[in-house]
């Protein structure tokens, strides 16, 4: 099942005498990277967090906030961190006497500080059980995120498979265009040689031939349309996968790049050029959405 790096997930769970609430987004990004933000007190269980986000999410960005509100008249209690009040004290009287300045030191200006009040949880649940209801939370909230992921990562399946039926019609025409390339070519050629013919100049049916068939190896296409018919099998095997395949099919869409580059190198041919463009544009859409795919 195709996955979109794209999602939202949320969950809302009471314990420990709060309201906790966790949302997770996740985003586009080139490798996986998980962001937690948390109140201070509970950043004791980011990396468990983590990794059981990594458990389930193989590659995007995703962001993780906990919000925790407090219920009722839980008990709690303002504790002053003395070494930070000492610490801005002195730094206070040495700016004090380098500079000459005589402002005093207020208890409103002490206490915008950070780091000097501290909010100390009498807390009713152990460190354990914190950590396994923010766990539960954290699982019902990635359940709605790998939902979403899901369901956008289908739409993005079906738009890539519709365009790669396009892809295919392209290639039928192009196979279809390819043996008349040296015909055409011969018939011009000919045409040319003909119209400068005189008495002086006769044809070589020998050399006219050779250069024919010179043209006939430069442009024959045939190694890469065999390529891209596999490269488009290949990528319906990878939409119908259970595993993470974003990067193997940005790689395939550069393969598939490479192949018709060198079809357009190749054609000296109106029409196969033109199909040559169609294909190349019907690719950059694609790659637009692999880069949403996890």
């Amino acid at each position: 099942m195709v996955r979109s790096m794209t999602g939202y997930g949320h969950s809302a769970n009471h314990f420990g005498g709060y309201k906790v609430q966790i949302e997770i987004k996740s985003v586009n990004h080139r490798y996986s990277e998980i962001v937690v933000r948390m109140p201070r007190e509970w950043t004791c269980f980011e990396e468990a967090m983590k990794r059981a986000v990594q458990q389930r999410i193989k590659r995007g960005r995703v962001d993780i906030f906990i919000h925790r509100e407090r219920e009722g008249e839980g008990e709690s209690a303002v504790d002053i961190q003395w070494p930070m009040v000492e610490a801005y004290m002195q730094a206070a009287d040495r700016l004090r006497n380098r500079y000459g300045l005589t402002d005093s030191v207020r208890l409103q200006d002490i206490l915008q500080l950070p780091d000097v009040i501290a909010m100390r949880d009498e807390a009713t649940l152990s460190e354990e059980e914190m950590e396994k209801e923010l766990l539960a939370g954290l699982s019902e909230a990635l359940d709605g995120l790998c939902r979403m992921r899901a369901r956008e990562g289908e739409h993005l399946a079906r738009d890539i498979m519709d365009r790669l039926l396009y892809l295919e019609s392209i290639h039928a025409e192009m196979a279809g265009l390819a043996p008349t390339v040296v015909e055409e070519y011969r018939t011009k050629l000919k045409q040319k040689l003909e119209d400068l013919q005189d008495s002086a100049f006769t044809i070589d049916e020998y050399k006219f031939g050779m250069e024919v068939a010179l043209f006939a190896e430069r442009s024959n296409i045939d190694e890469e349309l065999t390529r891209l018919r596999s490269h488009f099998e290949q990528c319906r095997q990878l939409l119908q996968s259970e595993d993470p395949v974003g990067r193997k099919l940005d790689f395939l869409i550069q393969e598939m790049n490479r192949e018709v580059n060198t079809i357009g190198s190749k054609a000296n041919h109106l029409a196969l050029v033109n199909r040559v463009v169609d294909m190349k544009a019907e690719l950059e859409k694609i790659r637009e959405q692999v880069a949403n795919m996890e």
